[in-house]
C-alpha cells in the first residue's frame, strides 16, 4: 500500500461516518509531516449547514491544530473532487497538494467543471493527484445514491398511502362516503 493509499483509506473511513448518517459519503483528511492533523466528513443535512463539507471541517481542524490559517506543507486527501467552495478554501488555506479519490462531473472544481486548484490566475496553485483508490471511492457513492433512490421511492409510496388512508378516514367521519352511495 502506498502512502497516498494509506491516507485515502483514512479519508474513506471518514466518508463511512457520513454514510452512517445518511449523508453523501465524502471524507477528508489533512496530513502534515506524516501525521493526520485534520479530519472531516460531510454533515450538511445533519447540521443543516451549507458549509458542513468534509474539506471545510478538516481545514478548520487542521488550522486549529497548527495554530495558523496557512496550511503550507499540508496534503489534503478527499474521496470526491472538491466543489467550488471547498476548492476555494483549499487555495485560500495555501494547501500544497490535493489527492482525490474520484472525480465529480456535476460539481467538481478540481478539473471536471473548473480547475480552481491549479488556476494560475490565483496567488496560490495546488498540486493535484487524481484517481487514488478511485473504484472504492466511486462505488461507495454509487451505492449511497442507489439506496437514496430506493428510500425516496418508498417514502413517496408511504406518503401516497397515508394520504389515501387519511382521505378515507375523513370521508367516513363526515359521512361523505354515504352521500356518494345515495347518489348511485
Amino acid at each position: 500500500m502506498t502512502e497516498q493509499e494509506k491516507y485515502m483509506k483514512a479519508a474513506i473511513k471518514q466518508a463511512k461516518k457520513a454514510y452512517a448518517l445518511l449523508e453523501v459519503p465524502i471524507g477528508c483528511v489533512i496530513v502534515h509531516e506524516g501525521k493526520i492533523i485534520g479530519r472531516g466528513y460531510n454533515r450538511r443535512n445533519t447540521d443543516k449547514n451549507t458549509l458542513a463539507h468534509a474539506e471545510i471541517t478538516a481545514i478548520n481542524r487542521a488550522s486549529k491544530k497548527l495554530g495558523d490559517w496557512r496550511l503550507e506543507g499540508c496534503t489534503l486527501y478527499v474521496t470526491l473532487e472538491p466543489c467550488q467552495m471547498c476548492a476555494g478554501a483549499i487555495v485560500q488555506a495555501r494547501i500544497d497538494e490535493v489527492v482525490m479519490g474520484c472525480m465529480n462531473p456535476k460539481a467538481g472544481c478540481g478539473g471536471s467543471i473548473l480547475n480552481i486548484l491549479e488556476d494560475e490566475r490565483f496567488n496560490h496553485q495546488v498540486k493535484v493527484t487524481r484517481g487514488v483508490l478511485e473504484e472504492e471511492c466511486s462505488s461507495m457513492l454509487k451505492e449511497f445514491f442507489k439506496g437514496l433512490r430506493v428510500r425516496v421511492k418508498m417514502e413517496k409510496k408511504l406518503r401516497a398511502s397515508a394520504v389515501a388512508e387519511n382521505t378515507a378516514v375523513q370521508q367516513k367521519e363526515t359521512g361523505e362516503e354515504n352521500v356518494n352511495e345515495d347518489k348511485k
